[in-house]
């Protein structure tokens, strides 16, 4: 569990550039509130086999036990309120870990620590003492978060009747060193040595430290692992177990898992692992050998003395190319020869372009190094504009609200000047002043509300910033239009600091009596809003950039886009050029962010025949999608099994996803296994076996389907529904892309899922899978890497209310990603694209709920 991941303003510098800022342009995409009398577990989006709390935030798995006859799943959960806060351990069992009993609160917050992440044993010995000999206490190792001063440590709290009632130990903590980062301890019984092992994480060093006890009470530190692989966020939920390699027993290898936030494979948080040696004191992963990327022509190395025939605008880039970190500025690597691409010239307060001449594309690829912020491109910003033209409404200049009524605390008594104590850097309004309700921090509430005016124009354009907590969320931070008043129009922040343009299509309201209400009445993480520049025009505002980036022009538009990871270590990236060779291209770097982590590193501009691959792509992933985090498994499987559990969401948008009155699930468990794949050890999972029983028992079947170039729904021939388990083998023939489709029907609504022949890459494509505007990091496509078997491609696909995961292969591909389609979308396609492909076999059931 991470304070560093989760909104805490002293630390949103760090996070600056994870949460890209913006709002809804109308009125908002809203949570799913159910109806009063909607019975619980039927809500709209609401899963339908996997586990989910009745009410409130969830997130990272804790505490997987198994005793006497119980798989025991504790989590993260805020028990008063739908966002993160007040962290505590919820409960819930299971006899077959499929069908969950959710029990009362097991670990709670208090006045002093909130209870982030960890483990739970069975002392069979009673080393620890809190138990007897014949009835061994469960122990939860957790991570004491405490609030005075944020310091993270290890504490133990127990339980004699079945994990029932839980004391915490008077001991507390076991484990201290200081840190404010340090957490998620992951104990088990080592039996060589007769003693309990804990692998806990030192989550800002990038490293996992191993300790060793006799008693659970005092631990030895035995040796450190890291740093390694992906980097590019905290460390956290580390797990270490064995595994025999092929099923063979005298063949045992250890995995290491080691979940990370941001700079997962597919953006955002991501469960990597590593496989290697542990030797009772310290793990050793394989050596994957140094990397060498692909050849190519050069295109730019920012090696001369200018940037040659490149154009920059702006301050930002400098004069000419950097030689490493410029004033004020971290220490810049992973730049190739004297020279790169900063614009960090002059801070992150300033910005500016720096665009390629044009070229004609004659290569597959361009293959080139990265680094800075990580404020991603967004579909419809523009660079630049003056503010719209009309009647201003309010500009929050002079001082003062003027003839605004407030009410509490949350706005002060006039407007703010930019950033409030213990925020993050606050940026995007105009002038001097804005509306700005983190005053005392996000605890406080209020409302302002302007008089009334008439609307007489067909648009109602203001910045807005700030937290994400729509008008129907229950507790929102949101600009809202009143009509009669009733809220007609509402819009949000989008968790972070920078305000932008929102525009409300009004048209509709001419000659109606109105008042804009800005509302605060949040307390949670992001508990604020930010707003400025309220005008009524004739037209339409448009999001200003707000990117850090690479982009790739084609046509006049955006059609590649890569960002940094908030990092001054510049790593490969490459696009993918073949759709448009022929054409005539651009490439253009961005510095359009002028709050923390605000600029772009980039060098070596290469045209290649293969792409370069990232440090991220290079690592191994036990899930290859955007919603699968805090990956950790279950201590005393009967029969010495493996079984694995994520948390179904992501810190880019968890707080965000229009789920209520819970928000967030946790995926299928998973039986993990070690196979060779293509030569190597891989780390592969298959949805548990206690699923099938879910099934109708009459599947749909297809068989020896061959589709060209086209796409056609399977009805008649293969089920339709909300809830499926699909099975379906392809057989390649010359497609370049062919799969399913699930979930289509509503305007369009699809969910792809697909195997590219010329990248060899299974793929969910979400980008028009239902609601996904509420993020912008939300709607795109993940990939995992998949060699097809003699010629055919298996998949196994686990449909639910909102979400689903897709096993290709031997499970060495897996790809888990949140949905929230239209309930009326409940189709199923085949397709293929660009040639023929034969679905030989399918077989698709409907699944029962788990709930009663």
């Amino acid at each position: 569990m991470s304070s560093v991941r989760v909104p805490r303003h002293a630390r949103v510098r760090l996070l600056a550039a994870v949460a890209t800022v913006c709002a809804l342009a109308a009125a908002p995409l809203a949570p799913q509130a159910a109806a009063a009398d909607t019975p619980p577990y039927t809500e709209t989006y609401r899963p339908q086999f996997h586990f989910t709390p009745e009410k409130n935030w969830m997130n990272d798995p804790n505490g997987l036990v198994y005793y006497k006859g119980e798989y025991h799943l504790f989590y993260q959960h805020n028990p008063n309120g739908n966002s993160w806060g007040d962290i505590s351990w919820g409960h819930a069992v299971s006899t077959d870990l499929v069908h969950w009993k959710e029990l009362p609160l097991a670990l709670s917050h208090d006045d002093e620590e909130m209870v982030f992440s960890g483990s739970a044993v069975v002392d069979w010995n009673n080393t620890t003492g809190f138990g007897t000999a014949k009835n061994p206490p469960m122990v939860a190792i957790y991570t004491s978060a405490y609030k005075n001063g944020g310091k993270q440590a290890q504490s133990l709290a127990y339980s004699t009747d079945r994990g029932r009632t839980w004391t915490k130990y008077q001991g507390n903590p076991v484990i201290d060193i200081g840190s404010t980062n340090f957490r998620d301890p992951k104990v088990q019984w080592y039996a060589p040595t007769k003693s309990w092992l804990m692998t806990v994480s030192l989550s800002a060093e990038h490293k996992v430290r191993f300790y060793s006890s006799k008693n659970l009470k005092d631990w030895e530190l035995l040796s450190e692992f890291g740093p390694a692989g992906a980097t590019g966020g905290v460390w956290e939920c580390p797990d270490l177990f064995p595994l025999a390699v092929d099923g063979d027993k005298n063949t045992i290898k250890w995995v290491l898992v080691v979940n990370i936030n941001p700079g997962g494979i597919a953006g955002g948080s991501g469960a990597q692992y590593f496989i290697g040696d542990f030797d009772g004191k310290k793990f050793t992963a394989e050596d994957k050998g140094t990397y060498t990327p692909p050849t190519g022509t050069v295109m730019q190395d920012f090696e001369g003395a200018d940037f040659g025939t490149w154009t920059t605008t702006g301050a930002a880039f400098g004069q000419g190319p950097a030689t490493g970190a410029v004033d004020g500025q971290g220490t810049v690597t992973g730049f190739d020869g004297k020279g790169l691409a900063n614009s960090f010239h002059g801070g992150d307060g300033t910005t500016g372009t720096l665009t390629s001449p044009e070229f004609t594309v004659e290569s597959p690829y361009v293959n080139f190094k990265i680094g800075g912020g990580r404020h991603p491109h967004e579909a419809g910003t523009v660079l630049e504009g003056p503010p719209p033209e009309g009647t201003v409404l309010a500009d929050f200049e002079g001082g003062t609200y003027g003839n605004w009524t407030k009410t509490g605390d949350a706005f002060g008594s006039a407007p703010a000047t930019g950033t409030l104590p213990g925020q993050g850097q606050v940026s995007g309004y105009l002038g001097n002043g804005l509306v700005n309700s983190f005053l005392n921090g996000d605890s406080t509430t209020g409302t302002l509300t302007s008089p009334e005016f008439t609307i007489d124009k067909k648009h109602i354009n203001f910045l807005v910033g700030g937290g994400h907590h729509p008008t129907d969320s229950g507790n929102p931070t949101a600009v809202q239009l009143l009509v009669d008043g009733q809220v007609v129009r509402s819009a949000t922040g989008k968790d972070a600091e920078a305000l932008n343009w929102v525009s409300w299509d009004v048209a509709d309201l001419a000659g109606k009596k109105a008042q804009i209400k800005i509302v605060d009445d949040n307390t949670g993480g992001w508990g604020h809003i930010l707003a400025d520049h309220i005008v009524l025009s004739d037209t339409q505002a448009q999001p200003i950039s707000q990117e850090t980036s690479v982009n790739l022009i084609v046509d006049g538009k955006v059609v590649r886009s890569a960002t940094g990871s908030n990092s001054e270590t510049l790593d490969w990236a490459s696009f993918d050029l073949r759709p448009y060779l022929g054409k005539k291209a651009r490439i253009q770097i961005l510095d359009m962010n002028t709050a923390g982590w605000g600029h772009i590193l980039a060098d070596q501009f290469t045209a290649a025949d293969k792409p370069a691959l990232s440090v991220v792509q290079r690592a191994d992933w036990a899930d290859y999608g955007k919603d699968y985090y805090a990956a950790v498994s279950w201590e005393n499987v009967p029969g010495g099994k493996r079984y694995m559990i994520g948390w179904m969401n992501n810190w880019d948008y968890g707080l965000s996803v229009p789920t209520s009155p819970w928000r967030s699930a946790q995926s299928i468990t998973r039986e993990m296994a070690l196979r060779t794949v293509d030569g190597r050890i891989r780390l592969t999972s298959k949805p548990v076996s206690g699923l099938e029983p879910l099934r109708d028992k009459r599947p749909a079947t297809a068989s020896d389907v061959t589709i060209k170039s086209t796409s056609k729904p399977l009805i008649g021939r293969a089920v339709q529904g909300k809830a499926l388990d699909i099975e379906a083998t392809f057989s390649l023939k010359d497609a370049e892309r062919f799969g399913l489709k699930v979930r289509t029907g509503a305007n369009g609504e699809e969910t792809v899922i697909g195997y590219d022949t010329t990248t060899q890459e299974l793929y969910v494509d979400r980008t028009r899978s239902g609601a996904v505007n509420f993020n912008s990091t939300f709607p795109g496509v993940q990939t995992a890497p998949l060699t097809a078997e003699n010629g055919k491609v298996k998949l196994r696909i686990l449909v639910d209310w909102s979400s689903v995961e897709v096993f290709g292969g031997s499970g060495e591909a897996v790809i888990t990603d949140q949905i929230f389609p239209d309930p009326s979308s409940t189709g199923v396609d085949v397709f293929a694209e660009g040639g023929t492909a034969t679905l030989d076999h399918m077989q698709a059931w409907q699944l029962k709920s788990i709930w009663p």
